[in-house]
């Protein structure tokens, strides 16, 4: 997933995806959210940055955290390995994460 830019992600927006923990394990994360950031100012000659980055936003209703780390991420429109970190507790139970594309 790190080839895929904002307006993948924009539509998507409100959709559950699923995050894959290993053979017979899965949890559905929503798509809470695609947040615009900055362009980059000036990069680094020979450095690839996005011209649009972007973060993600997930929440999991589950009462079951997972630690920062890369994962599998599956939906019908795409599919592959994203870096989600825990941001916060949901109001009524479960987690909210957060993954950044520069």
């Amino acid at each position: 997933m790190f080839d895929r830019e904002f307006s993948d992600f924009k539509p998507l927006e409100g959709e559950t995806f699923t995050l894959v923990l290993g053979p017979d394990a899965e949890l559905p994360f929503v798509l809470a959210g695609v947040v615009a950031r900055r362009p980059h100012a000036a990069p680094p000659a020979g450095a690839k940055f996005r011209s649009q980055p972007f973060s993600l936003f997930f929440e999991c209703r589950l009462p079951f955290l997972c630690p920062q780390d890369n994962y599998r991420l599956r939906h019908p429109a795409l599919e592959g390995p994203i870096h989600l970190v825990p941001v916060g507790v949901l109001e009524g139970g479960g987690f909210r994460y957060q993954a950044v594309f520069t």
